[in-house]
């Protein structure tokens, strides 16, 4: 099983450059930053992962996740560049499709495309992405990525993303572009890992739903006809590590303080023994 390690990484956190280098050293297959462009001043919307409903500190202060992968990508020689999540709903397709192509022809191939729809109705909505539309936004521009990695003449004509034949260079190094991961816990996202995803990334990192949810995955696949997704753990426990190998998950992704050296890289050091018995 592959050990990645995420941090939000923003203007007050370890410099990114320093930490990527500093996993890599001690192992860690790929390093993991989020995504968030703007956050608006007024909000209506709860964050679900607090009691109060607040927002923390760090979700407005998080850099732009592609010049951050850049930076780290830079530092490193084989550790893999990971998003997670960004917010497809967010982003124009085009314009997303030669960034990933070239950080991920300037790695070397070493991309890997964590996604998601988003949350916040509030930050999404300025961006041009109705709340209601976002999964059907993000797959349409998913697939229009696609085109544009893959085909020397691009093209698309859908409901939400349209563009005639183009030419969009660079292509990525990774044939069919980097893996998309689908970054969601529910049912909907597993259906979505097997119908046009890469793999499953929960963020629910509790045992017993990954266990359910693997078989759910595999049920799906079964049905389809297509190959069971691989499962990445977003925020597994250190202790949950040997159960996660067990159930074959393929990676499991530690979360970070989003502070400085002096806090993250002891975090790093308690945490590389489960990179050398994995």
């Amino acid at each position: 099983m592959k050990h990645g390690v995420f941090i939000f990484a923003t203007d007050q956190s370890i410099d990114v450059s320093r930490l990527a280098r500093e996993a890599e050293q001690r192992g860690f297959e790929s390093f993991w930053v989020p995504e968030h462009a703007h956050i608006p001043d007024q909000l209506d919307t709860r964050f679900p992962l607090s009691e109060d409903g607040e927002l923390p500190e760090m979700y407005r202060r998080i850099h732009d996740p592609f010049i951050a992968l850049a930076f780290a990508a830079a530092a490193t020689t084989t550790l893999k560049l990971g998003t997670g999540i960004t917010l497809i709903s967010q982003r124009e397709p085009i314009v997303m499709a030669k960034t990933v192509a070239s950080l991920d022809r300037l790695s070397g191939g070493r991309v890997l495309l964590g996604i998601g729809a988003g949350w916040l109705r509030e930050e999404m909505e300025p961006l041009g992405t109705r709340f209601e539309d976002r999964w059907k936004v993000t797959t349409e521009r998913i697939a229009a990525m696609r085109s544009a990695w893959t085909e020397e003449l691009a093209s698309f004509d859908g409901d939400f993303v349209s563009f005639p034949p183009t030419r969009v260079i660079p292509k990525p190094v990774q044939e069919k572009g980097p893996p998309i991961l689908i970054g969601a816990g529910s049912k909907w996202a597993r259906q979505r890992a097997v119908d046009w995803g890469d793999a499953w990334m929960p963020n629910i990192p509790k045992t017993d739903f990954i266990e359910r949810g693997m078989q759910d995955l595999a049920r799906r696949a079964r049905e389809s006809g297509r190959p069971v997704p691989p499962t990445t753990v977003f925020g597994a426990a250190a202790n949950d590590c040997d159960f996660f190998a067990d159930l074959g998950v393929e990676r499991v992704i530690h979360v970070l303080s989003s502070a400085g050296a002096d806090v993250v890289l002891p975090e790093l050091d308690a945490l590389a023994p489960l990179v050398t018995s994995s």
